[in-house]
């Protein structure tokens, strides 16, 4: 099922007066910070990994003072603090948990049955949240192994394992297609059209897919496969796709507006789809890891409503 947003971000107005330059080039801001309050913060979901030197606590405490209404949870983060812990901290805070990330690595034939556990244990979590999505990423091919067909068969075989499991817990898995050159190492699924033939043999409440700007906007058709998704869209996350890369290639996404990401294209189709959930701002960049937490959440505000809101 696709993603619905249950209402508006609550709290008062705790935003803080930033300083008016994007993070991390410190540019001008093109428009203000939106307030909180403001009625196009209420889909904007702060991944946590965009703040990856916060802990959960830290990341909740500046979700909510930066307006926004939800919050993309990791599970290592969680794992620090503990479910139980965790659980009560996002119950208390307010705000709706958009997405559990991650699970899947599905692919080394050698901890497979120790991955199905693990997978089995990110969906109690999801499900103690009330995450509605757990986030899939393949795996990629185990040490000297070339069969990527193989692979991506034994990640479909680990859905179809585990999908009547997240069906009990109500939890919807979100298989996330990562750009081809993560296909060796982390995700053999590598374009939108083939999560989708994974995702179509099950019922769209149980298995859908992650719509990731980064990992998605070369391909080819996929306005096309996009809308091929509706109903199956479980989540949106946007970053962009920066120029050159850094040496490590994980570490390449930018803020919104830093690259060569249609996000006006994107979005509508996604909107056009039916996807009516939050959207999660998710990177991966050490210049913006380094960067003051809440100048990054600003920044990120800031682009999201110039860049993404209108066209949901």
């Amino acid at each position: 099922m696709s993603g619905q947003v249950p209402g508006a971000p609550g709290g008062p107005d705790v935003g803080t007066e930033l300083s008016w330059h994007d993070v991390p080039s410190g540019l001008p801001a093109r428009i203000e910070t939106p307030r909180p309050g403001d009625p196009r913060l209420v889909r904007l979901s702060l991944n946590q990994r965009t703040v990856a030197g916060w802990s959960l606590a830290e990341a909740v405490t500046g979700t909510i003072k930066a307006g926004l209404g939800s919050i993309g949870v990791w599970r290592e983060p969680l794992a620090d603090i503990g479910l139980s812990a965790g659980k009560k901290l996002l119950d208390d805070s307010g705000l709706r948990v958009s997405s559990l990330c991650r699970g899947g690595f599905f692919t080394d034939p050698s901890t497979f049955a120790a991955a199905i556990a693990d997978n089995r244990a990110a969906i109690d979590e999801a499900a103690a949240l009330g995450a509605p999505t757990l986030v899939l990423v393949a795996g990629g091919l185990p040490g000297g192994d070339r069969d990527i067909a193989g692979a991506r068969s034994r990640a479909a075989d680990a859905i179809a394992e585990l999908a009547p499991y997240a069906h009990e817990r109500g939890v919807t898995l979100g298989i996330e297609p990562m750009h081809p050159i993560f296909a060796a190492d982390r995700g053999v699924i590598s374009t939108l059209e083939q999560a989708l033939d994974i995702a179509e043999q099950f019922d769209a409440s149980d298995v859908g897919v992650v719509v990731d700007s980064f990992h998605v906007w070369w391909e080819p058709d996929v306005l096309a496969q996009i809308a091929r998704a509706r109903g199956r869209i479980v989540s949106y996350q946007v970053c962009d796709w920066i120029t050159p890369f850094p040496s490590d290639a994980l570490l390449s996404r930018g803020m919104m507006g830093d690259g060569h990401v249609d996000f006006a294209a994107l979005t509508a189709a996604v909107s056009a789809a039916g996807y009516t959930g939050d959207v999660e701002v998710e990177i991966f960049n050490a210049d913006v890891w380094a960067a003051d937490g809440d100048q990054v959440l600003a920044t990120m505000a800031r682009r999201y409503v110039e860049l993404v809101q209108p066209y949901l």
